[in-house]
């Protein structure tokens, strides 16, 4: 600790020095490390886990995987194109059980964006036809008085604006209008303040300001890019996160592009590549987005710079980890009490499973000993709750998952990893 405390005052008389949102050389082998733990995705090209969002990452970072990238990439083309076009001509396609999002669509149009490719032609209109009326169906939602929400959120409004921005297709000023009044107004967040949700508005809003696109806006554009970046600067935490760890790799995206300047610029950025480092050597970011995130930014690359990628960049292969088997010893159990209180009739129960078992091996464990059940759906992010005996999580709520009593948990049920005599509570919650 006292090396650690050390380096942070180095790198606070660094920051002093620096007037730009930069991030230092980080050792090819910590990214090397972080890149293989991407690698077992690669491999599942089934359509439940195939996620553009792992090939962007890869293809903004300074490592790559060869051949697998290209198969990876052909597969999201198979998937995503073929469907969504054979979905829009029937609505009974049994083998397009479930059209794409609106966040699946828009990370599917970055990741062709990221292997230099234009979407063109009578189908890659068509895909961008369906992303508009996404977009659409938002602004309806949020209504002419701009007091309703979207139907998914604005984190993907956000992301849909850069989707169609970085493949220098413009984006009528109603649709981005409705992203600046949120962020004029503090209507990005029901709750609280989302660093997540601020940092991809303030993304798309730079693209659309480098691409010269909506003129009229110009004004309120940069506006609004600079008040995303100073709530979060002001959302830095003691230990330099940005929000939480796991947001701040994309708020770092945002500054990064910054035509802010300032020591407190530099020395906020040095400061969440510390809390970053240490981290990582913690065993934090498993989650394979959350991954494709945090890569780019350690190559000094940004989703802006889908604008005008550079493919030829020299990237390092990956090779598989090479890991020594450890001695074979008796599985130790650890029981997790499990607790839901925010309903009619609360359930806790204590739930022995194996050490290093997942949230979600404990659910599973749970409902294998009788009187719990729960429903839960894949997202790009992994898998979260739906249901909780019974009880489905309806309009504007969801399951929230916290260490009891308060503690909200900053990874999903498949990420997390609970300690011997840990209390989860699982509490229905609105936003």
């Amino acid at each position: 600790m006292r090396h650690l405390g050390a380096f942070l005052f180095l790198l606070g008389v660094l920051g002093a020095l620096t007037d730009i949102c930069e991030i230092p050389e980080v050792d090819i082998q910590l990214v090397e490390k972080l890149g293989q733990r991407l690698l077992p995705w690669m491999d599942r090209l089934s359509r439940e886990h195939l996620n553009p969002s792992v090939y962007v990452g890869l293809r903004l970072s300074s490592v790559q995987v060869g051949t697998k990238e290209k198969l990876y990439l052909r597969s999201l083309k198979l998937d995503y194109q073929q469907c969504l076009l054979r979905s829009a001509l029937s609505e009974n396609d049994s083998d397009c059980q479930a059209k794409p999002s609106m966040g699946r669509l828009s990370l599917y149009l970055l990741a062709l964006r990221a292997n230099c490719e234009f979407i063109r032609g009578h189908k890659g209109d068509r895909l961008i036809s369906q992303l508009k009326r996404f977009l659409e169906d938002e602004k309806r939602a949020i209504g002419h008085n701009h007091k309703g929400h979207p139907h998914t959120s604005y984190y993907q409004y956000g992301l849909g604006i850069l989707a169609l921005c970085v493949h220098q297709k413009r984006v009528h000023n109603n649709l981005v209008g409705k992203l600046l009044y949120a962020v004029e107004h503090d209507r990005l967040h029901q709750s609280h303040f989302s660093v997540d949700t601020a940092a991809m508005a303030g993304l798309a809003f730079t693209c659309l300001k480098r691409s010269n696109f909506n003129p009229d806006q110009r004004h309120r554009i940069t506006m609004a890019i600079r008040t995303v970046q100073e709530k979060i600067l002001k959302a830095q935490t003691p230990e330099g996160y940005f929000g939480n760890v796991y947001s701040t790799p994309l708020a770092l995206q945002l500054l990064m592009t910054s035509p802010m300047s300032g020591a407190e610029l530099g020395t906020a950025c040095l400061k969440a590549k510390v809390a970053l480092l240490a981290s990582l050597q913690d065993g934090a970011f498993q989650n394979a987005v959350m991954i494709s995130q945090l890569l780019p930014v350690l190559n000094h690359k940004t989703y802006v710079d889908l604008i005008s990628p550079d493919c030829l960049a020299p990237r390092v292969m990956l090779e598989p980890a090479t890991t020594t088997l450890p001695q074979i010893q008796d599985p130790e159990t650890i029981n997790v009490t499990l607790q839901v209180l925010s309903l009619l009739q609360p359930y806790r129960q204590a739930i022995p499973v194996l050490a290093g078992s997942s949230l979600e091996d404990v659910l599973k464990k749970a409902h294998m000993l009788g009187g719990f059940i729960y429903e839960k759906q894949a997202s790009l992010s992994g898998p979260y709750l739906t249901s909780v005996m019974g009880k489905e999580a309806g309009k504007r709520e969801f399951w929230q998952l916290l260490q009891a009593p308060n503690t909200p948990l900053q990874q999903g049920i498949a990420d997390y990893r609970p300690k011997d005599g840990e209390a989860i509570e699982l509490r229905l919650v609105s936003w």
